[in-house]
């Protein structure tokens, strides 16, 4: 992770123009410090559009527990990415559809159920069984039934958390 270079001043000018456009702020492809940097000078709730959380993998793009907070305090949403490089390996007897619930549970855990949704990265990533594209969705969601996620969790995960920050911002 970056840890060292964040956001130059003109990086910050940015992201205050942003938020003075509605132009909503995506952290997914920051660094550690640019995350960070956004957190500290940002004013409204921005997005970490597919990234996931690096206690569950140690991937350089997922969430450390810290910034999951801090995104969340700020009103903000994490979709989960479903890249195998970011969800991690499954645990015996599993497969990815779990692993990615798995991080849904653990971000709600840290951030609440207002924060997650889904950030798929279907159109970056190479397709693989187990989440090709989303047709995989229904058995996604059998699986947050069966992982005990409720009925209210599931839907804003759908659809409800992303669609109350961007009409929080966009209008």
């Amino acid at each position: 992770p970056e840890t060292e270079r964040g956001l130059k001043p003109r990086g910050i000018e940015f992201v205050e123009e942003m938020e003075r456009l509605g132009i909503i702020a995506d952290v997914s492809h920051l660094g550690d410090k640019g995350i960070l940097d956004v957190i500290s000078h940002a004013k409204r709730p921005f997005v970490a559009s597919h990234s996931n959380a690096r206690s569950l993998w140690p991937a350089k793009r997922n969430l450390t527990d810290d910034m999951i907070r801090k995104l969340a305090d700020r009103g903000g949403v994490t979709g989960i990415n479903f890249c195998m490089a970011f969800l991690g390996r499954p645990d015996a007897g599993e497969d990815f559809l779990d692993q990615a619930v798995r991080h849904m549970k653990y971000l709600i855990n840290l951030g609440g159920e207002d924060f997650v949704g889904f950030g798929s990265d279907f159109d970056g990533i190479d397709p693989y069984d187990d989440l090709k594209d989303c047709t995989v969705m229904p058995r996604l969601i059998d699986r947050m039934k069966k992982a005990d996620l409720s009925y209210t969790q599931i839907e804003k995960i759908c659809s409800g958390n992303v669609l109350r920050v961007y009409k929080e911002l966009l209008s």
